[in-house]
């Protein structure tokens, strides 16, 4: 029975990455029509009204500074969407993915003075350089790296700022964050996007997108955080690149060289590590 109420829960936390991450594959595929930033508005609008309708924000006021908080709250969470795409339009989605969970790493151990947390901090930085297009036959795009590394903070300001506005309520909080990110991405991608390229056709991906990439995950991983460690829940969530990469190669072809793989495992192992022995940092689910 004690396994059960471990093992269901920690599925559910798997079946988000793997929802998520096909989210991911079937955004990019999207991409040559109306780009990453049309798919960016189209996803992250979507998954505000979602979200919006699933938690129903307004049924309890906010004050004028918590409403501040959740601004720059929605601000991050929308750069970090828009970044994230651009990064997935130059880069492959596992790298990508590897780049961007940097940011829940450095704020686990930000302040951190503990022997052990600093090998954590070694592995990501030796992967990231791995990564980098320091050696001639690399073919990683240099912006996309950047993007990349600009999403990982966006998600660090993220996870900063959600401890900020918890108070209202998990749920809450990131529907009111999401509806501010919409008013910032969705004008961004029609604007950078021609309005013809919008078919019926994209729209509905543009749906499908937000539903197994933002809700299914974030119900997932909601019914999944309280019945878990913090620990444990840290360590599944430090797969995310891996899951990424194998989704993506499968869906759409995309594979890593040997070296590439090597950097996206440190990076994974210093995720783990850090879930294991640092202090634990609430993150909701994966906003992206």
């Amino acid at each position: 029975m004690h396994s059960n109420r471990v093992l269901f829960p920690a599925a559910s936390i798997i079946a988000a990455l793997v929802s998520s991450s096909i989210g991911a594959t079937v955004a990019k595929s999207t991409f040559p029509i109306i780009g990453a930033e049309g798919m960016t508005a189209l996803r992250v609008g979507f998954s505000a009204m979602i979200l919006w309708l699933i938690t129903r924000p307004w049924r309890t006021r906010t004050s004028m500074m918590m409403g501040a908080k959740l601004t720059a709250y929605g601000v991050a969470l929308a750069l970090m969407n828009i970044m994230i795409f651009q990064a997935f339009a130059r880069l492959p989605i596992g790298i990508a993915t590897a780049i961007e969970v940097l940011g829940p790493i450095s704020v686990a151990l930000a302040g951190s003075r503990r022997k052990l947390d600093f090998l954590w901090v070694l592995l990501a930085i030796f992967g990231l350089i791995i990564l980098l297009p320091l050696r001639q036959e690399s073919t990683l795009d240099p912006i996309g790296l950047l993007l990349a590394a600009g999403a990982a903070f966006c998600w660090g300001i993220y996870i900063v700022l959600g401890q900020k506005v918890a108070p209202i309520g998990a749920g809450r909080a990131v529907s009111l964050g999401m509806m501010v990110a919409a008013l910032i991405a969705v004008p961004f991608g029609l604007f950078n996007s021609s309005p013809s390229n919008y078919s019926w056709a994209i729209i509905g991906l543009g749906l499908v997108v937000a539903v197994i990439s933002s809700t299914i995950p974030y119900l997932l991983e909601m019914m999944a955080f309280g019945r878990l460690p913090q620990k444990l829940v840290g360590l599944l969530l430090s797969g995310a690149p891996a899951i990424a990469a194998a989704v993506a190669a499968i869906l759409l072809g995309e594979t890593l060289t040997p070296t590439q793989w090597i950097a996206v495992t440190l990076i994974i192992a210093a995720s783990a590590g850090c879930a294991l022995s640092s202090a634990p940092v609430k993150a909701y689910a994966d906003p992206v």
